[in-house]
């Protein structure tokens, strides 16, 4: 059985230890500029720290991860992440391709910030402003991971 986008939030919750069964408080309105990240390899650090899974040199990775149904998230710039539940009017905003044309680019968002359990989630009902990728990091990073490039040796 395949698992859906729903399935891939709520595992993606409980790995990252999240109790369930409190209440969502209410909804604000907030505008956050903050870049577009794979929550897998943020979280996880599977591909490094904080610093190696942001811009340039982890957007292929994270269109991967987006095309595989992973949680899209919102870096802010302090640091803050906000799990993204929809943008706009697309219910599969989430993961999925609906957002590879903006991964790992730098972002401004207006929507609706729901907390739970320690957590944020973004509704965001426009993207007001997108900057492209701003974190143009190759240089320090080479491509993540360092085995997507075949070894001419072998």
């Amino acid at each position: 059985m395949r698992p859906t986008r729903l399935s891939a939030l709520a595992a993606a919750l409980l790995l990252l230890g999240a109790p369930i069964g409190a209440h969502a408080q209410e909804a604000t309105r907030i505008q956050v500029t903050g870049e577009i990240i794979d929550t897998w390899c943020y979280y996880s650090g599977v591909m490094g720290g904080p610093d190696a899974v942001v811009g340039s040199a982890h957007q292929t990775c994270a269109l991967w991860c987006s095309a595989g149904g992973i949680p899209v998230g919102l870096l802010a710039e302090d640091g803050t992440v906000y799990m993204v539940l929809r943008v706009g009017d697309d219910t599969e905003s989430a993961g999925g391709d609906t957002l590879l044309k903006l991964a790992a680019h730098t972002v401004e968002a207006d929507g609706m910030l729901y907390q739970r359990d320690g957590l944020n989630y973004l509704v965001v009902a426009e993207v007001v402003s997108d900057m492209d990728i701003t974190n143009r990091n190759h240089n320090d990073y080479g491509n993540v991971p360092s085995f997507s490039i075949p070894d001419p040796n072998k």
